[in-house]
């Protein structure tokens, strides 16, 4: 048994809206996909007999993007205790309340304790539960070689709206606009883009065309170029409470415990990881004297708490991991600064990072971690979506 068989694929169109994450890494077609599925499958390989069934399962889930990236922040994870030459033992059962962490791992003799996370920054966001997969995947279908469009929602209906009138719409609208004729009004005259509000069944959305360059018009191309704004929490808040969710799980571990954190983040900043972890960073001013900095209780390590958060040894952030990222992540281990806490190891493909009277002070890995999964600098090697495959 394996996660992805090995067959003829043809599709090798670029994920679409309404296509689950575990379809398309199954469909989509080209050598740049197979090298990917090669080595899923292949760390999939070296899971335990007892673990590797529910990592298919997931892997595999077509109603759960989050169950997918999981999985795959799982093995990316095993597969990196490995080749840094740790043993891994699998969901065994530590700590006093009798629970089984993702790993118990041993390095140079000593072990720890590593709990993966997974989480994402595009939570509670309305326009993408307004903007279904499938209306996108209409708009996208609407033949418009010329011209990217921009779109907004003024509107939201109570239903799914007709897309059949919606898709008519757009293309008459795009037929009678030369592009030659915009981009120069719009270049020598200033005159705006083109717009066009389209209502049906209570909805409401308002497009843009923007001319393509001449080298860029095909009939294969996406409309959409720009889409709905996207509306996001604090990611600060977002990373606090997912340390909190794993660091209380286990109870005492008598042994290192570090909570692993792989996050889809639209625009990373460690500064967010900071006043998560360590409280945000606040100025004070002293008359005559300039001012000073320090740091609000308000951070998962600040001290003067007695809430048990000193069993986390420290938190391994990777932003935005993910089969095309493998090759090119650093994690980083961010130190607990709780003097209760038990020392958390550092292998040599981990960046470090600890609070050191109120400043930063990082460390970059001894090794790139791509030495430990064995994986190329540019791997997967090729392109995605070939322009021809367009």
């Amino acid at each position: 048994m394996t996660v992805y068989p090995s067959r003829h694929r043809r599709d090798s169109s670029p994920k679409r809206a309404a296509e689950s994450q575990a379809a398309f890494l199954d469909r989509v077609a080209g050598a740049y996909w197979d090298q990917v599925r090669d080595v899923i499958n292949e760390w999939w390989s070296h899971l335990p007999d007892q673990a590797r069934s529910g990592v298919r399962s997931r892997l595999l889930d077509r109603n759960s993007g989050s169950n997918v990236f999981s999985a795959l922040w799982e093995l990316y994870l095993h597969e990196m205790l490995l080749g840094s030459g740790c043993t891994v033992e699998v969901e065994q059962a530590v700590g006093t309340r009798g629970k089984y962490p993702d790993f118990l791992v041993t390095h140079d003799g000593e072990q720890f304790v590593l709990e993966a996370i997974w989480t994402s920054q595009r939570i509670g966001d309305p326009t993408q539960d307004a903007m279904s997969g499938r209306l996108l995947d209409a708009i996208n279908s609407v033949p418009s070689p010329n011209f990217f469009l921009s779109v907004s929602i003024v509107r939201v209906g109570s239903a799914e709206p007709p897309q059949r009138g919606l898709k008519s719409e757009l293309a008459r609208w795009l037929g009678g606009l030369d592009p030659d004729q915009i981009q120069a009004d719009y270049e020598q005259r200033q005159v705006p883009l083109p717009s066009h509000i389209w209502q049906e069944a209570g909805w409401s959305l308002s497009f843009t065309a923007m001319p393509r360059s001449p080298g860029a018009r095909r009939r294969s191309a996406r409309a959409i170029g720009i889409y709905p704004m996207i509306w996001m929490r604090d990611r600060s808040d977002h990373v606090l409470n997912a340390v909190k969710r794993k660091g209380g799980k286990y109870g005492d571990l008598a042994l290192p415990f570090v909570v692993a954190l792989g996050q889809a983040a639209l625009f990373p900043d460690d500064e967010d990881i900071v006043t998560s972890l360590y409280g945000s960073s606040v100025e004070y001013a002293h008359t005559g004297n300039g001012s000073t900095f320090s740091r609000l209780s308000d951070g998962y390590w600040s001290p003067l708490r007695d809430n048990g958060h000193h069993r986390v040894s420290g938190v391994l952030v990777v932003d935005n991991p993910a089969p095309w990222t493998w090759a090119t992540v650093t994690p980083v281990l961010w130190h607990s600064n709780d003097p209760r806490s038990i020392p958390a190891p550092i292998l040599p493909t981990w960046a470090s990072a600890r609070l050191v009277r109120d400043e930063i002070d990082q460390k970059p890995a001894a090794t790139p971690a791509r030495t430990a999964v064995r994986l190329g600098q540019d791997w997967p090697v090729g392109e995605a979506f070939p322009r021809h495959m367009a």
